[in-house]
């Protein structure tokens, strides 16, 4: 099973390698840096639009290079707002070779304030993340969540389950695709 990932990060990567783990034995994973062509930091629906953009570019990336791949996966982190409250949260947006296509989410967290702000402002969470616990590329290790949980969850714990929920419609087509 080949598997395009549009992201260099490893925690991106290794979160879809877990997750497509639970469902084939033989994984191949291939990295792209690819655009999400919306704003550094995502707000609502951008965030899914960010995925879906990344997911899109693989397909293409695929049919050039002539790659052969089963799945493309664009992840993308965002924020958003439900019930008045602002939650950061990962966007997973899979196709498959076929052009089918599947989005999931991550847990939602609440953020506080002065990060929903900063971040509303056009500054990107992974940046106000690193400045809040005076540490650099926190966004590749523990991300938000893994300070805002004390260590109990990382980004990439956030993001597997998210993933897996991508793949539900690929585990029953007819349901999804007929």
């Amino acid at each position: 099973m080949k598997i395009l990932v549009g992201s260099g990060n490893p925690v991106k990567i290794e979160s879809v390698r877990e997750a497509f783990s639970h469902y084939y034995e033989e994984l191949e994973i291939v990295s792209f840096e690819v655009e999400s062509g919306i704003p550094d930091q995502p707000v609502n629906d951008d965030t899914y639009k960010g995925a879906e953009n990344r997911a899109n570019e693989l397909v293409v990336i695929n049919e050039r290079k002539n790659l052969n791949a089963d799945f493309f996966v664009g992840i993308e982190g965002g924020i958003i707002q439900v019930y008045q409250r602002w939650f950061g949260f990962g966007c997973m947006c899979i196709i498959n070779k076929d052009g089918n296509k599947s989005f999931g989410t991550s847990a939602h967290f609440e953020l506080p304030n002065n990060v929903t702000e900063r971040l509303l402002q056009g500054e990107e969470l992974g940046n106000v993340m690193d400045e809040i616990q005076n540490k650099q590329n926190t966004k590749q290790k523990q991300g938000a969540i893994g300070y805002f949980t004390a260590g109990i969850m990382n980004r990439k714990e956030l993001y597997i389950p998210g993933l897996i929920s991508a793949l539900v419609p690929f585990n029953h087509p007819v349901d999804y695709f007929s």
